[in-house]
């Protein structure tokens, strides 16, 4: 595509999110409500000022005066998906001494581009947990302002953590270059130095990091990051000020750790035991992993310039994070969807419900985690994520049965976030039909 007419497709979106001034009514010939597991038949939706206000079966259910009907007879339609972990600043084809030479501003407006992939893939709602300089802050209120087109964001701005840690620090240069991250911290007081700095500049939740990772120069995976005393001065600060936190954890003395300082959520969760599977039950910690990136990164990264050393951690956690997956859910872990684009290429993010499926969920269940779970991981039950009364206007759609073949949520054929048409028909569209 050229730019010309990747301008025109935002310009297209970004019109289609002119304000209805008429109700729509939806009518579904197979309607999926994770919520309840309940699958109807020639179903019906009203749709005003962004929310749903009616929901039943097309006979039950009246077309209101002046309505724009949309007719998904043909269609299986779902609550738009949640995404909990995204890094849409950048791009997994960016490699990271490249990454080195972005600034800022660059990398804003690569947020721009994936935002709009996001969404046309079919999520409405995404979780940034890393951005530098509040990016996706910038992102996030662009998008709410009508701006630009993209999904509804939470965002957590720079993440927050030790020297030389995965999330907070760059280790790529030799000590000349003084080069610090912007969310280092160091003790309990600095930790909520920086929780309070965040707060400050319009964040909605606090990302740290208890583990090294695959992706930052010279940190284990197994290795514990973050004391159990700061882990835990980040987190009472951010909930005391109304924020969840997520906390990026690979081994299993940091996935602990985690859970036992008060964290909402532990990304990647690779490394489990049948005690800490426990634990996250027992505290009801929800689990965000991300089992289908590994195959990008094994089969792309050493082209896309990924460190030998990344594609070897790679290469060691792969199959014992999705074992651990399985285990976790088998056992009933709360888990939620959460793909880390950025490290795989934006708008691929669907790819990631045949893996959950593969290792162990069923479809169904795949899509509550990419639905209603993540939306009540958000602490936004009843307002995402469903379709009852009440829950936001965020709808897709795909022709045949998900429940049989879950691979078709690859290519959803309608869009629709807050009431506002994005795509129909598998086209992009220029206002809502």
């Amino acid at each position: 595509m050229t730019f010309s007419r990747l301008l025109l497709g935002a310009a297209a979106i970004a019109i289609s999110a002119a304000a209805h001034a008429d109700p729509v009514y939806v009518k579904a010939g197979t309607l999926i409500d994770p919520v309840t597991g309940k699958v109807s038949k020639d179903a019906a939706l009203v749709i005003d000022a962004g929310k749903v206000i009616a929901a039943g079966t097309q006979r039950a259910t009246k077309v209101p005066k002046g309505a724009t009907v949309i007719d998904l007879g043909g269609e299986t339609v779902m609550p738009g998906f949640i995404d909990m972990h995204t890094h849409l600043t950048g791009d997994a084809e960016t490699g990271p001494y490249e990454s080195l030479g972005l600034s800022d501003e660059r990398m804003a407006i690569t947020g721009v581009k994936n935002a709009r992939r996001t969404l046309l893939a079919g999520f409405t709602t995404v979780r940034n947990v890393g951005a530098e300089s509040y990016g996706d802050v910038a992102l996030r209120d662009a998008i709410n302002d009508g701006e630009v087109p993209g999904p509804r964001m939470f965002v957590s701005g720079p993440p927050v953590g030790i020297t030389g840690g995965h999330c907070s620090d760059i280790n790529l240069l030799p000590s000349e270059y003084r080069l610090e991250g912007e969310g280092v911290a160091n003790g309990p007081w600095e930790m909520r130095a920086k929780v309070r700095e965040n707060i400050k500049y319009g964040v909605d939740l606090i990302k740290t990091c208890s583990t090294g990772g695959v992706f930052s120069k010279g940190t284990s995976l197994g290795a514990a990051q973050g004391t159990l005393e700061e882990l835990t001065a980040a987190v009472e600060e951010a909930h005391a000020r109304g924020l969840k936190v997520a906390s990026h954890a690979h081994g299993t003395v940091g996935i602990r750790n985690a859970i036992l300082a008060g964290v909402d959520t532990v990304e990647h969760a690779s490394i489990l035991d049948a005690d800490t599977i426990e634990l996250a039950k027992e505290r009801g910690v929800y689990f965000s992993m991300d089992i289908y990136n590994t195959e990008y990164t094994l089969a792309e990264g050493e082209k896309n310039g990924v460190l030998a050393e990344s594609l070897e951690k790679e290469k060691s956690i792969s199959k014992i994070q999705r074992d651990s997956f399985t285990a976790a859910h088998k056992a009933g872990v709360k888990m939620v969807f959460g793909s880390d684009s950025g490290v795989y290429p934006h708008g691929d993010n669907p790819n990631q419900f045949s893996r959950m499926v593969q290792f162990g969920m069923t479809p169904i269940q795949a899509i509550t985690a990419a639905t209603a779970t993540s939306a009540e991981a958000l602490g936004k039950a009843g307002l995402l994520g469903c379709l009852d009364v009440g829950c936001a206007a965020d709808l897709v759609a795909v022709t045949g049965d998900p429940l049989k073949d879950i691979s078709l949520l690859e290519n959803v054929n309608f869009i629709m976030k807050d009431g506002h048409v994005y795509k129909q028909g598998g086209a992009i569209i220029a206002e809502p039909k």
